[in-house]
């Protein structure tokens, strides 16, 4: 077996081989990555169908990381608290009318007054509306730079993942990325559209990026010091 990302249902399991194990280590990392060290003679196949046994712990340690991890910054959906928008912070403003929950107008974020006891929701809701369009047109060029077809491109609350994407070229991007500064949505687009050439993390991978993206170092080392002050409620 080769070491690398392998993909079993929603989780993401980077694997390393070592001769001195005879069994499957399984490890939930304080960052949420899942890892695994198994043995030189253990096939994908045989490792999938341990992933999936062991599912539900994986999937109770993963949200212990999301109770205990790293506090994110609170808001309160109340006039005057910030929420990042393409790297800029954006003001919220309850209203008593407007034609939708959530909304941005000259430069204000409007709650409808009667959406704030479910305000998580409505602007997750609003981000995720936003993103579609935005990613949409913001992928075409990076997909063309890399050869790579876009089939769909889904925005998801995807958990501990700024994205995914499959062999028949669909994109999933969480919806949370629509807070980055756009150099850094820009890095997890090219991520993903390597991930189509290249499942796992091996060198040919870090080639494609570098081809796509150089200094992309930098950008993935802001990308890891951003996430923690976002905004993601737990849902």
């Amino acid at each position: 077996m080769e070491p690398g990302l392998l993909r079993v249902g929603d989780l993401d399991v980077y694997v390393t081989v070592s001769d001195k194990r005879r069994t499957v280590g399984l490890t939930v990392e304080r960052d949420a990555t899942i890892t695994a060290v198994v043995p030189l003679t253990l096939d994908e196949a045989r490792l999938a169908t341990v992933i999936t046994a062991k599912g539900p712990w994986l999937h109770a340690k993963l949200r212990e990381r999301a109770a205990t991890g790293t506090p994110r910054p609170p808001r309160e959906y109340v006039s005057g608290e910030g929420f990042p928008y393409l790297g800029r912070s954006y003001r919220l403003l309850v209203v008593d009318e407007s034609p939708m929950p959530v909304r941005l107008v000259r430069g204000r974020l409007q709650l409808r007054r009667d959406s704030v006891d479910d305000a998580a929701s409505a602007l997750a809701r609003w981000y995720r509306k936003a993103a579609e369009p935005w990613l949409r047109k913001r992928v075409a060029p990076w997909a063309q730079r890399m050869s790579v077809d876009v089939t769909e491109l889904r925005v998801l609350p995807l958990g501990f993942r700024w994205g995914s994407c499959s062999p028949d070229g669909k994109v999933n991007i969480h919806w949370a990325t629509m807070q980055l500064l756009p150099d850094l949505v820009d890095y997890v687009l090219v991520h993903e559209l390597a991930h189509l050439r290249h499942r796992d993390h091996g060198s040919a991978f870090w080639q494609t990026v570098d081809r796509a993206m150089p200094g992309w170092e930098s950008r993935r080392t802001r990308l890891k010091q951003a996430g923690p002050e976002l905004w993601l409620p737990i849902r």
